[in-house]
């Protein structure tokens, strides 16, 4: 497993944590996106998503786990990436994030320490110390770093949640 990013545990602790994973959830704000808010003239709100970061969650698809977009944001375009990936599960305009969260594990019978999570700021810090692996990108909130198992090496929307996939699918 190589580790490109920033962890506290040794390499086969987070191995270890991460071969347990059914579910990667990730907050889109700031994981999926650099967290750029991006409006036309005509108020619309547009998003920029890598194309990296996909093809990383239809791999973990792909490997058998299952895929959760949970955003505060109620942004269409969210909806029509999570769309154009194949996500089922997802959840938009939703704080706080952990009751949905729970449903959906409840949902499909997995616990919240077969989750891995991704988020990047206050509103993520819930979840994250309620799943078995939380998880942040470079450029997260500090409270959200000193929360994380594992910061990417990259920033938010960056390619970031590739580095994720990869290292999660290297661990299965």
């Amino acid at each position: 497993m190589q580790l490109l990013g920033t962890t506290q545990l040794s390499a086969a602790e987070l191995r270890d944590r991460l071969s347990g994973v059914r579910l990667l959830a990730l907050d889109v704000d700031g994981i999926l996106t650099d967290g750029g808010l991006y409006y036309t003239d005509a108020g619309e709100e547009l998003k920029k998503f890598n194309v990296k970061d996909g093809q990383g969650l239809q791999l973990v698809k792909q490997a058998g786990v299952e895929v959760a977009l949970i955003s505060a944001s109620a942004s269409t375009a969210t909806l029509h990436r999570a769309k154009k990936l194949g996500i089922e599960h997802v959840y938009i305009g939703i704080s706080p994030k952990l009751p949905i969260l729970e449903q959906l594990c409840h949902k499909l019978s997995i616990s919240l320490k077969q989750v891995a999570y991704a988020g990047d700021d206050v509103k993520d810090l819930p979840v994250m110390q309620a799943v078995g692996c939380p998880l942040t990108v470079a450029d997260a909130m500090p409270a959200n770093q000193a929360a994380a198992i594992y910061i990417t090496q990259r920033g938010g929307g960056q390619a970031a949640v590739r580095e994720i996939c990869d290292l999660l699918l290297a661990a299965l």
